[in-house]
C-alpha cells in the first residue's frame, strides 16, 4: 500500500528492518557502479567508454536517490533521477565544474566538465532502464511472497509505470 500524495510505502522507511535491508542492498549496488565507472574511465576509451561511463554515472544517481527515499516509487525515483542529471549537465554550461576540476580534478568525475547533449539522452535511457528493472525486481517479489505487505524485512511495492 502506498500513500499516493507521497508515492511512499508507509511500511518500508528508512528505521525499519526492510528499510536497512534495501539501504544495504543498494548500497553495495552502488558500490559496484562506482566501481564499474572507475575501471571504465580507465579502460575504455572515445565514446564507447563515455557513453558507458554515462550510463554508470545516471545508474548511480538512481540508486543513490533510492538510498535516500528508499520507499519512493521507480517511476518517481526515475524522474528525479533525470532531473539530477540534467541540473548537472546544464551546470557544465556555467564553467564552474571545468574550474572546480582544475583546482581538484576527481570533482571531473562527479560534475563533468564540459556540456554534451549527448549525455542527456544517454542519462534518460539509462535510467528509463533502471526504472524498468527496478519496476520488475518488485513485481517478481510480490508474486514469490504475495504477503510482503505484512512481513518484517518485506522489499518495497513498486510500480514501474
Amino acid at each position: 500500500m502506498t500513500s499516493e500524495a507521497s508515492g511512499r510505502s508507509p511500511r518500508h522507511r528508512a528505521g525499519t528492518a526492510g528499510g536497512r535491508a534495501t539501504r544495504l542492498l543498494l548500497s553495495g549496488l552502488a558500490l559496484v557502479v562506482i566501481a564499474a565507472g572507475l575501471a571504465v574511465h580507465r579502460f575504455v576509451a572515445g565514446a564507447i567508454g563515455d557513453i558507458v561511463g554515462d550510463a554508470l554515472y545516471a545508474c548511480l544517481i538512481y540508486l543513490l536517490l533510492a538510498i535516500v527515499f528508499p520507499g519512493l516509487r521507480a517511476t518517481r525515483l526515475g524522474a528525479l533521477a533525470v532531473a539530477v542529471c540534467v541540473g548537472v549537465e546544464l551546470l557544465q554550461l556555467t564553467g564552474l565544474p571545468a574550474l572546480l576540476a582544475a583546482a581538484l580534478p576527481p570533482a571531473a568525475l562527479v560534475l563533468g566538465t564540459g556540456f554534451d547533449a549527448r549525455d542527456l539522452v544517454v542519462y534518460a535511457l539509462a535510467i528509463l532502464v533502471a526504472v524498468l528493472v527496478h519496476g520488475a525486481i518488485s513485481a517478481q517479489w510480490r508474486q514469490v511472497s504475495p504477503r510482503a505487505d505484512t512481513q518484517e524485512g518485506a522489499l518495497p511495492k513498486e510500480s514501474a509505470l
